[in-house]
């Protein structure tokens, strides 16, 4: 039932479109609307509803298992055979973004298609309280796998350390795996946004950023903290209570019907007026989901409204070259009353 009213949802979008099909080929958006993780899948929906979805001899079997409501076939080539049954209906929509130029153009010979950019995408940013249950269990699973980690952080801990233990944590917390490689950057390197970890040993009075998060039933957590190894200098408190404030907030800013850049301002202001303009170069945040990354994006000039339960994440971050940096981020889900932290971890500066 849940994946028939996704499906239904999508396919009212249609008309809109004049398409009288989509062809879902990008394996996250097949596994959203049928419940079939696979690799080689696709579907195709059309404005009726009807469902027809295609797979090879590995997954048929599992498909007609689990995959309700939908007609299966089996084939290796599987947008080419459902294109096959098309029909004469008219143009069939594709996913702008997720299908390769050269897939497009061997398609495009044998049936019209109509690319269209975020079909499926701006169907998923609205999660159900199924998928948030999965969600917040991710966000849980990456709190407490923090509370381990963080407090054998000591001078002599490399980076590389650090984003193996979070790791192993996750997994014995109950985490299908981490839900993305873990940034953590010490010292000077925390003025790199996406720091891979290193072997660079973590000193007394350095700052230590680390990103990472839990998945969960396919559910991607997202988490960001930073921490003072030792008694932090002056600059460093300062430029750490510079963004708890903002990341407040930003939080405080995220309602149903704000527009992506309203929330980005508010904390992106507060940093430009404390002189941090131009150290503050990425968006303020994101939605997560079924991918880490996913609509809708928060930053200058982004636009849409959001709506109800739509989990996104907060980060603002400062990064000054050759000195160090801080990133405070939540995972947090739009609802009607106020928004609903998932990630509980104190954002107060830990000095361990």
């Amino acid at each position: 039932m849940i994946h028939a009213s996704r499906r239904a949802r999508v396919a009212a979008a249609l008309p809109g479109h004049e398409v009288a099909a989509v062809l879902v080929t990008a394996a996250v958006n097949v596994r959203y609307l049928t419940g079939l993780d696979s690799s080689n899948a696709a579907l195709l929906l059309t404005a009726g509803s009807e469902a027809l979805l295609a797979t090879d001899s590995r997954y048929a079997e599992t498909a007609r298992e689990r995959c309700a409501g939908v007609e299966v076939i089996e084939d290796r080539d599987v947008a080419g055979a459902l294109l096959s049954r098309a029909g004469d209906a008219g143009p069939v929509a594709v996913e702008a973004g997720r299908m390769p130029v050269g897939t497009f153009r061997d398609l495009a010979g044998a049936h019209p298609l109509a690319p269209v950019e975020g079909i499926v995408e701006t169907v998923r940013a609205v999660k159900d309280e199924g998928e948030l249950a999965s969600l917040r269990r991710a966000c849980t699973i990456t709190d407490e796998a923090f509370a381990r980690v963080v407090e054998a952080i000591a001078p002599g801990t490399t980076e590389r350390e650090i984003a193996r233990r979070l790791a192993i944590a996750m997994i014995e917390l109950g985490a299908d795996k981490p839900a993305f490689d873990a940034i953590v950057a010490s010292g000077p390197n925390g003025s790199i946004p996406h720091h891979s970890p290193s072997d660079r040993a973590v000193e007394r009075g350095d700052l230590v950023t680390m990103d990472f998060g839990a998945l969960y039933e396919g559910y991607h957590a997202d988490m960001t903290r930073t921490v003072a190894v030792g008694r932090p200098a002056a600059w460093q408190r300062d430029l750490y209570d510079l963004v708890r404030l903002a990341q407040r907030a930003g939080r405080h800013a995220v309602r149903v019907g704000a527009t992506a850049d309203e929330v980005d301002a508010a904390a992106r202001e507060l940093i430009a007026e404390a002189g941090h303009a131009g150290h503050f170069g990425h968006g303020l945040g994101h939605g997560v989901g079924l991918e880490i990354h996913e609509q809708p994006f928060l930053g200058p000039g982004r636009t849409g409204r959001l709506e109800d339960r739509v989990p996104i994440t907060v980060e603002p971050g400062v990064y000054l070259p050759g000195r160090g940096g801080v990133r405070i981020e939540d995972t947090l889900v739009t609802r009607d009353d106020g928004p609903e932290l998932l990630t509980l971890t104190t954002k107060e500066l830990l000095v361990l």
